[in-house]
């Protein structure tokens, strides 16, 4: 007898106007007569907050749990803590965005049936993101030490600008004079170095951004780098300290220590809609090439080339 697939669920828990899709999704859980694992913490949000009809659940926390596939029901954060839950497991996760932008959700609250519909006849399609892993020269990061989107090193409150000596494989390159330095994937080219000029990079090219944050210097612009390069950044700072920032959640780290930063020996393996691409993205969520003035959709080129 086929065991039924087993979902971890994993849910922001300051939406309480979204209780209509979330039972709609719990409600096709128990259709498909899927295995529920549900974070402890979104567990008592759904039960006790909105009162939903929750289907016979696991409750889980930490990463110590197995799934077939991650169900994550948000915006990017959430996205990006269930990535963080997953680690190494490679677990495919799904993203069902209830936030705003939801760049790395494909999917609407709408949508919520076909989703696990597709998932259960195999016809999902899955992308394999790359991920960072950072080291320190002397102990670990406090926090996790992968990144989906990007590794940034910034100063730390007011303090004036630090300077960042960048070496690529055990060659210097540059010493940023800047506020930070990030370096990204491709999956997280659209998010916060987007934001300060970085190049936007298709999630499926093995490559990695080094993007200054508001340099001192204007002959200084992003690098894009291959991803088996492995990056030391080495930081100075007048208050001796900085901070370092691994997918948004931040720590403090003291001058002297030097970040290793190389490509992570897994991946992360986000759901798509089958007749999704990349740059349909880029066009519906980043209005890529739309302008303001003309209020008419640009129209598709023919195959022949023709108008």
């Amino acid at each position: 007898m086929k065991r039924p697939i087993r979902f971890a669920l994993f849910g922001n828990v300051y939406q309480p106007r979204k209780a209509a899709p979330m039972q709609q999704l719990l409600d096709a859980l128990r259709q498909h007569e899927a295995e529920v694992l549900i974070d402890t913490a979104f567990h008592r949000f759904l039960t006790e907050e909105l009162r939903l009809s929750v289907p016979t659940a696991t409750c889980i926390e930490g990463n110590d749990f197995e799934a077939d596939y991650v169900l994550s029901v948000g915006g990017d954060g959430t996205f990006l803590e269930a990535a963080r839950r997953v680690a190494e497991k490679e677990i495919p996760i799904l993203g069902i965005n209830m936030g705003r932008l939801g760049f790395l959700s494909d999917f609407t609250p709408d949508d919520v049936d076909l989703a696990i519909r597709q998932i259960c006849e195999g016809r999902i399609r899955s992308e394999a993101r790359s991920v960072l892993e950072l080291q320190y020269s002397e102990g670990q990061p406090a926090g996790h030490p992968y990144a989906l989107n990007e590794v940034a090193v910034l100063k730390r409150d007011n303090s004036s600008m630090i300077s960042i000596r960048v070496d690529i494989n055990g060659e210097y390159l540059t010493t940023y004079q800047a506020d930070g330095l990030i370096l990204n994937t491709p999956t997280g080219s659209t998010g916060y170095a987007l934001s300060v000029g970085g190049p936007i990079m298709h999630p499926g090219s093995a490559t990695l951004g080094l993007v200054p944050v508001a340099p001192h210097s204007l002959n200084v612009r992003p690098v894009t780098l291959d991803d088996d390069m492995e990056v030391t950044l080495t930081v100075e700072s007048r208050s001796h300290n900085f901070l370092v920032a691994i997918d948004g959640r931040s720590e403090s780290c003291r001058e002297g220590v030097r970040l290793l930063i190389r490509r992570a020996p897994f991946h992360v393996f986000v759901l798509k809609r089958p007749e999704s691409s990349f740059f349909g993205t880029l066009r519906t969520k980043l209005m890529w090439g739309s302008d303001a003035r003309d209020k008419s959709p640009l129209p598709e080129p023919s195959r022949d080339g023709k108008e």
